[in-house]
């Protein structure tokens, strides 16, 4: 194991941890609330202080880096991201308990947007900021982000690959261009692109800048940290309609943008995980419309809650135009299918993915075609092309950590003796990185009523849902460990 390289990277990601705070540290200053500048200051004092003594302990490193190495980093960054990360919670007095703050953050970097907050509005306008810019930097990832700006001579070193593939959500991560460094690139490129569309469309609507800025942070992540207290609720009906269509804008694999930018537009046409997404969109709106018939004054209001809440469970994303807690059963199962299935991989939203989903669904019917045909040899195909078994070995091995995880969790938070919708809810909810579930966690509730233990529990739900399981799983095997 290359101890020394892994806290040579965790260094540099806290040197941007400290970079990133600097906006929320101006707000804080500029509106005068010094608590909240306080707070941002001895974190981020704290955080340069980590940064330098891991440099300085990792000198000498040498660049020898293997998928376990890139696996391991991935995760420790991403728990010691989350634990300075939430020091500006904690110190400005907004969070004072160490746990609720660490599972704010937590939430925030893997863009889960489950709170433990029932009055967001009372916070500084810094502290907002910081929370959701949360979720914009867990989106695309700040390894990736670090790839992107990384000199030529590390870009090309080896080991760009194992932690762009460790840390990008989806079955399969491959290049966009040869060059690791360019392909990270190209991905924020495209990814500040839309944020900064979808700022436009929202301060057309007359939204306020600063809402804007933090709602699209939050679109962009399929986050969910909002500035109100109701979620999207208050805002209007066009301003609702845009957080729809950039949710569903930002939970199509980023590849499929690539394609577009080099006038690629049939392979776009006829990518089989594309189509499954739309499909299963266009088909869940229509059935919870019809569902809800009756349920509003009109069927374009109907439609339009239908559409966002859709949009907002199927990229992960948690945003709320109404309570859908208070909706029919068969509309709730809906949502909660969909919290599974989650957006196509290599986008910035959760879930198990379409990807994961269609070629379980192709495996399966080549496992029914062999019964029926035993000498027949049978592959498995997508967009064409043949599936390496061991991506199918792998994604079995993924579904069967899944199920674990989930029932493993729903058994360990049942000890807070709440209702087991509730507790399930909470579990898929911040596993899949959603936010909202249902009954007391539902859209308009908040996880404060679980106790510490419990917390812990959804905080490595959340962190193995948004790191794909193996980055966290790998943790525990003795193996891991062991020199070469």
């Amino acid at each position: 194991m290359n101890y020394k390289m892994i806290g040579r990277f965790i260094g540099r990601i806290l040197y941007v941890e400290v970079i990133f705070m600097l906006p929320a540290l101006l707000i804080s200053m500029c509106e005068q609330a010094w608590a909240s500048a306080t707070g941002f200051v001895v974190s981020m004092v704290i955080t340069l202080f980590a940064a330098i003594f891991l440099s300085f302990l990792c000198k000498g490193y040498k660049k020898k880096f293997y998928a376990k190495e890139g696996l391991v980093c991935v995760g420790i960054s991403w728990i010691v991201m989350s634990l300075l990360g939430c020091l500006p919670f904690y110190f400005s007095g907004a969070i004072p308990n160490y746990i609720d703050a660490l599972f704010e953050i937590v939430s925030g970097f893997t863009t889960t947007g489950a709170t433990i907050l029932a009055d967001v509005e009372s916070l500084s306008k810094g502290i907002l900021y910081w929370r959701s810019f949360s979720h914009w930097l867990g989106g695309m990832g700040v390894l990736v982000f670090l790839l992107a700006i990384s000199s030529a001579n590390e870009g090309n070193s080896g080991f760009t690959m194992h932690l762009l593939r460790a840390e990008s959500p989806g079955p399969n991560v491959g290049k966009l261009v040869p060059q690791m460094k360019k392909t990270a690139g190209l991905l924020y490129c495209m990814y500040v692109l839309l944020t900064i569309l979808n700022i436009i469309f929202l301060l057309i609507g007359r939204m306020p800048l600063f809402d804007a800025v933090c709602t699209a942070f939050g679109t962009a992540g399929t986050g969910g940290f909002g500035v109100r207290n109701d979620s999207l609720i208050s805002y209007s009906p066009y301003l609702q309609n845009v957080c729809t269509v950039f949710m569903l804008l930002f939970g199509v694999n980023f590849s499929c943008y690539y394609l577009l930018m080099i006038k690629q537009f049939k392979s776009v046409f006829k990518d089989e995980e594309l189509r499954l997404y739309l499909g299963v969109v266009v088909g869940s709106i229509a059935l919870i419309t019809w569902n809800l018939k009756g349920f509003y004054d009109t069927l374009g209001e109907t439609l339009r809650h239908a559409s966002l809440q859709v949009a907002s469970i199927v990229t992960t994303t948690g945003f709320a135009s109404a309570d859908f807690d208070l909706w029919p059963s068969f509309s709730k199962a809906i949502l909660l299918f969909l919290m599974v299935i989650g957006a196509c991989a290599g986008s910035t939203g959760g879930g198990f993915k379409c990807g994961r989903a269609l070629l379980m669904l192709k495996s399966l019917r080549r496992s029914v075609q062999q019964i029926v045909h035993p000498q027949k040899v049978q592959v498995v195909r997508i967009n064409g092309h043949v599936v390496d078994e061991k991506i199918v070995q792998n994604t079995n091995a993924y579904l069967a950590a899944y199920v674990t995880i989930v029932l493993l969790s729903f058994m360990a938070v049942s000890l807070d003796n709440l209702s087991p919708m509730t507790n399930f809810s909470a579990v898929l909810s911040c596993f899949n990185n959603i936010g909202p579930g249902l009954e007391a966690v539902g859209p308009v509730c908040n996880f404060s009523m679980y106790s510490p233990f419990s917390k812990l529990v959804l905080i490595m739900d959340m962190l193995a849902g948004r790191l794909e399981i193996f980055p966290i799983l790998i943790f525990f095997s003795r193996t891991t460990w062991k020199h070469r």
